[in-house]
């Protein structure tokens, strides 16, 4: 990885080969693929929906929100994506991963079962939103353990 930044580029299919310094973004697809920043070559796939990921781009750089864990890979890599820089995060014990899982199901869940509906537009503008402490509100918790 050069200097741990990544390049973007904008597609609507995602490529066979991925280059290993590109964030690869198809807005059509709602979808962000690279390879691990690690180095491993694992390829990561982060959905862009209000209750997985969210992707913001400046103009110039993107980012993406809330952090990635590759714990389901060896190298259990955690990172940021911001303005296309890697920014590394602290490496997490079995339960509080499995506690983080357990939170992002439950947000999945409540999302694609219909808890994002016209009738629940304060929860839909929640999860778009700045992370607020909440009981389904982990991610804002670890980011802010991981900033000390």
């Amino acid at each position: 990885m050069n200097d741990d930044r990544f390049r973007h580029e904008f597609v609507e299919l995602m490529p066979e080969v991925l280059d290993p310094e590109t964030l690869y973004v198809s807005i059509e697809h709602a979808i962000v693929i690279h390879l691990c920043a690690c180095g491993c070559g694992e390829r990561v796939v982060t959905p862009l929906s209000p209750a997985e990921w969210r992707l913001t781009f400046d103009g110039e750089t993107v980012s993406l929100y809330p952090s990635i864990g590759n714990w389901s890979f060896d190298c259990q890599s955690h990172y940021w994506l911001d303005r296309n820089r890697v920014m590394w995060g602290k490496p997490f014990s079995k339960e509080t991963i499995e506690r983080i899982r357990a939170d992002g199901a439950d947000a999945l869940v409540y999302y694609y079962d219909g808890g994002a509906d016209e009738d629940s537009a304060d929860r839909d503008a929640e999860l778009r939103g700045p992370p607020q402490r909440s009981r389904r509100s982990s991610w804002a918790r670890l980011a802010r353990w991981w900033r000390g």
